[in-house]
């Protein structure tokens, strides 16, 4: 019997991270089903809000950068501070400025600084981008998979409309993007590692016009509350009025969600009374969990699916979109038949150490939240010390001032610098390593002069033995050869090939033919060679 479709990728889960993944499969030219029971993106909960300077870098690959930016409602100067305070109209203790990565702007540190936009407005960027006519890509909305037949070389996927019509997707892969509960987790036979969290928070989407003319501490990406009678988090979503806020349980505080005044706790958290609408409320529960396996077969999951991070730090969606295109480009290579099968085994072992340590990261982060910080800086409602800004600086540096960790992720053993107070990054060119970036001569940046698929950068008589390799067997192979770019001094005189997701696969001086095949055949097998 033959499915009602046949794609080579189907991806479960039209969220940012199967959105993503479709994209970064369309960049390579591969087709793709995007299967979501939602049709419509909602705004009322926000959920991520932070993308980092390295999934803007991504973004930019796919001509994406530019439109997140022109829809989010806070441009990118709009502020990079966090701000400690006892209350949001109250008593400023402490901030951080430089953020998130929203100061890198024309540093060479990065292609793109971070960005602030709420979740839904990324997806419907990357759901209109998917939608043009010349996409590889076809969304499938308002249905959901429900049973996963594999055959052989081939997978066949039941959807399940909301009337409960079926039909049927056959593809070469399958990737779960399908969240905490995934479908395609559980027909892998995979589960969860961790832990979640015995206390929940909540998060409320609130309207509140003159809220913003009220903060006498200046515009801020976040509000933290201090305040251990009502300790939480508030940020703008727009500026028009449109708030969030994180509320946290205090250690004497019952967890019965549906006992929560949401109104009462923003009221508390603002330090006023002020007239405010509730839109909506999202509890949650802060969880640390992994699975034991990212693949089985023709079944791979990504993004939440895979893992589970608490969201202090920003890192669990920006994990996801990383997961998407490590996998996607591999999918791709595979199935435009330039790598062996065997490079999608470098997913899972790639990706996995990759959430075990943002996760690691965001759980270490959550240790210091905003109940656990007024107890440890001894606030009370009275005011503020010198003593307690200097406690809450130390605890919370390295979560906010992150550029190590969001752009030292090596797949090797070869780590990228950071200094102990997290602001301080210096890339490291080597193996595994995300290449390091700088602005070119022209204006340009060097990942714009990448190819979509590897690259080698260097003199082409330099690089002669790898061209010739790539053209007898058609690995798609660019050439980076302008000597007016002084990369040659930038790499000093090395030859470096780039893998698509812009991660070094080899790095080192001029080789013979046979060494360059098997430099190259390494790469394409997701496997690598160290540096000389």
């Amino acid at each position: 019997m033959s499915a009602d479709l046949r794609t080579s990728v189907l991806v479960v889960g039209g969220g940012p991270v199967g959105l993503a993944t479709a994209m970064e499969l369309d960049h390579h030219g591969v087709s793709s089903v995007v299967v979501e029971p939602r049709e419509h993106v909602s705004y009322l909960r926000p959920r991520a809000k932070t993308t980092s300077a390295r999934t803007m870098e991504l973004f930019r690959r796919w001509g994406l950068a530019d439109t997140v930016r022109q829809r989010a409602p806070l441009h990118i100067d709009w502020s990079k501070d966090i701000v400690f305070c006892m209350s949001v109209t109250g008593r400023e203790v402490t901030r951080l400025t430089g953020t998130l990565g929203l100061a890198l702007a024309g540093t060479d540190v990065a292609a793109e600084p971070g960005q602030q936009v709420a979740q839904p407005i990324v997806e419907q960027a990357m759901r209109d981008a998917l939608g043009r006519p010349e996409s590889h890509a076809t969304l499938l909305l308002g249905r959901r998979a429900v049973a996963f037949d594999e055959r052989g070389s081939t997978v066949v996927v039941t959807l399940e409309d909301a009337d409960g019509a079926t039909s049927t997707v056959e593809a070469d892969y399958v990737v779960g993007a399908d969240g905490p509960r995934s479908a395609v987790r559980t027909a892998m036979g995979a589960v969860y590692e961790g832990s979640s969290l015995p206390r929940s928070n909540i998060s409320i989407t609130f309207e509140c016009a003159e809220l913003g003319d009220l903060i006498p501490h200046g515009d801020a990406v976040q509000y933290w509350v201090v305040d251990p009678s009502c300790p939480g988090l508030v940020g703008r979503l727009d500026l028009n009025g449109t708030w969030w806020a994180i509320s946290t349980y205090r250690a004497d505080e019952e967890d019965d969600e549906d006992e929560v005044d949401a109104t009462a706790r923003v009221h508390r958290m603002l330090g006023r009374e002020l007239p405010i609408k509730v839109i909506a409320t999202d509890p949650w529960w802060a969880r640390t969990l992994i699975a034991d396996r990212f693949r089985r077969g023709r079944l791979f999951i990504a993004g939440d699916a895979a893992h589970q991070n608490p969201p202090w730090g920003g890192h669990g969606y920006n994990t996801g979109i990383g997961d998407a295109v490590n996998l996607g480009w591999k999918l791709a290579a595979v199935v435009n038949g330039w790598a062996p099968e065997s490079l999608l085994d470098s997913y899972e072992a790639e990706r996995r150490p990759v959430a075990q340590r943002f996760v690691a990261a965001a759980a270490e982060n959550g240790k210091s939240g905003p109940a656990v910080l007024a107890a440890a800086a001894g606030l009370t409602g009275d005011g503020a010390t010198e003593e307690a800004a200097a406690v809450i600086q130390a605890a919370k540096r390295t979560e906010f001032h992150s550029d190590g960790l969001v752009f030292g992720i090596g797949y090797t053993g070869y780590a990228d610098v950071q200094t102990t107070n997290g602001s301080d990054y210096m890339p490291v060119a080597a193996p595994g390593n995300r290449l390091p970036h700088t602005w070119l001569p022209n204006g340009q940046s060097l990942f714009d002069r990448l190819g979509p698929e590897l690259t080698i950068i260097g003199p082409a008589w330099h690089a002669a033995a790898f061209i010739r390799h790539a053209e007898r067997h058609g690995i798609p192979l660019a050439v980076l050869d302008d000597p007016s770019l002084g990369l040659d001094a930038f790499f000093s005189g090395r030859l470096v090939l780039v893998r698509p997701d812009q991660h070094i696969a080899w790095i080192g001086r001029p080789v013979p033919d046979a060494e360059a095949e098997r430099i190259v055949d390494e790469a394409i097998r997701g496997e690598w060679r160290q540096q000389p």
